[in-house]
């Protein structure tokens, strides 16, 4: 079974990706085996055709678990992340794909985020959104009580749907 971790903070090596690596750690027992730094793709994200984003895309397709993270900007998912799920088929591009939603942020006002803005866009390409997503606070994100309780009730779940996967 693969899992990965999809950044789409502009910011490279950010609390965002630590985050997801925590989280998909915290829900499979291990580390994820592939962690996709969209900033590192840079213009490829803004046409078709470029190699390394057609790799990233094909790293993602042939995962059996993906947290896609993102840190939340006016309310929603970054652009940058955004560039990237364009890059996907609609409807089939995550097909097979368990795929958790989760964003940080500033403060409590955005925590339905992740469920109202990121998981549609997961579902719309394909990707099996059984588990609700999750919001954390960027600045203390590592001691939030919410990440640890998430993963304890969702775990089971994760693993189960990527066991019908492969």
């Amino acid at each position: 079974m693969t899992v990965t971790v999809v950044v789409g903070n502009p910011k490279a090596g950010s609390r965002t990706r630590a985050a997801g690596e925590l989280l998909a750690e915290r829900l499979t027992g291990g580390a994820p085996d592939h962690v996709v730094e969209l900033t590192e793709l840079g213009p490829g994200l803004l046409g078709w055709g470029d190699e390394a984003v057609a790799s990233a895309v094909k790293t993602v397709q042939a995962s059996s678990l993906v947290v896609f993270a993102s840190p939340t900007f006016k309310a929603t998912y970054t652009g940058l992340l955004k560039l990237f799920l364009d890059q996907f088929a609609g409807g089939t591009g995550l097909q097979d794909v368990v795929a958790v939603p989760l964003m940080l942020g500033a403060g409590p006002a955005h925590s339905m985020a992740p469920d109202l803005t990121l998981k549609p866009v997961l579902a719309e390409l394909g990707g099996t959104c059984a588990l609700p997503g999750l919001y954390l606070l960027d600045s203390g994100f590592a001691d939030d009580p919410a990440l640890p309780a998430y993963a304890d009730r969702w775990a089971p779940v994760a693993k189960a749907l990527m066991t019908l996967r492969d």
